[in-house]
């Protein structure tokens, strides 16, 4: 693993004057927050309206082209492509949201707690995490159905778990960066406890690195998550699905092909989108790169 840079990135670096103004000239920022915006608008939208229902099927007017009626045509069950996209749009958040939530939630209080206590206690977490990432998010969510059945909880869960050991790794390692500095030494020459330390110093200038991480694996879990549904072990029927819009669309690819198209395109732009974003907050929130620009 690379080592911590000198200077950790911390959440004041928004508050910077100027930060936005950087922020609006650095492209790959503009493209992941532009990119990223679509996707939540396109999942917002669904939530009020969509073109059609995505759970009425027509098979008279199944595999129909893109035409006024239908923006993007029908697929085999004469579902209306466009609404399943806007819908699948929601489930995708959903995972991802969730997903890294209980990475970020469970990882970054074992990678705190391993940087605060050191000694055993930094090992055991430390290698507790090496062996959770023997086990990708998809042979874990296989092992899951397996045991529960397939579903979108257990592909969530899968890939939480997956989550975790990444996020203990980042925030033990940074973390550490900031227990040598100087005013964490004062605050324990002051009498300040560990758990006191790591709320008020350690915590709060670590945060841009876990934000950053976190788009970083947001585009991961909906990576996650299609492959799973792709599988047939993620989000389930009748729910829509961008995964399994691309498994139902394999037998059709040279009778209609776009079926293919545009859940894959959709699945694209957003993992494009959200990697994009988390370049840009890198290299935006590093305070070396901030003094240069």
């Amino acid at each position: 693993m690379s080592a911590v840079p000198a200077q950790v990135p911390s959440a004041a670096a928004f508050k910077v004057p100027g930060f936005w103004r950087r922020a609006l000239h650095h492209r790959s920022f503009v493209i992941g927050a532009a990119l990223t915006l679509l996707l939540i608008l396109a999942a917002a939208i669904s939530l009020v309206w969509t073109p059609w229902s995505p759970y009425e099927m027509n098979i008279a007017g199944k595999l129909k082209p893109p035409t006024a009626a239908h923006w993007l045509g029908t697929d085999t069950f004469g579902r209306d492509v466009a609404s399943l996209l806007l819908v699948g749009a929601r489930a995708s958040i959903l995972v991802g949201l969730i997903a890294v939530g209980i990475g970020l939630l469970v990882g970054t209080a074992l990678g705190l707690l391993a940087a605060a206590k050191r000694g055993w206690v930094e090992e055991a977490i430390m290698r507790f995490a090496d062996f959770s990432m023997a086990f990708p998010a998809i042979l874990s969510a296989i092992m899951l159905t397996a045991v529960f059945g397939a579903g979108i909880v257990n592909a969530i869960i899968a890939i939480g778990i997956y989550n975790i050991p990444t996020f203990a790794r980042i925030t033990r390692a940074s973390a550490n960066a900031i227990w040598s500095r100087e005013y964490v030494a004062a605050a324990r020459a002051c009498g300040k406890g560990a758990f006191a330390i790591t709320m008020q110093h350690v915590l709060p200038n670590i945060s841009a690195v876990l934000i950053v991480q976190s788009t970083i694996r947001f585009a991961i879990a909906i990576l996650a998550e299609a492959a799973l549904s792709y599988l047939g072990l993620g989000t389930q029927p009748p729910q829509p699905s961008w995964g399994r819009m691309l498994s139902e669309a394999q037998t059709m690819m040279f009778q209609a092909p776009l079926l293919a198209v545009f859940p894959g395109m959709a699945i694209a732009l957003a993992v494009l989108g959200l990697n994009l974003l988390g370049d840009g907050l890198r290299d935006l929130l590093d305070p070396r790169l901030a003094r240069a620009r």
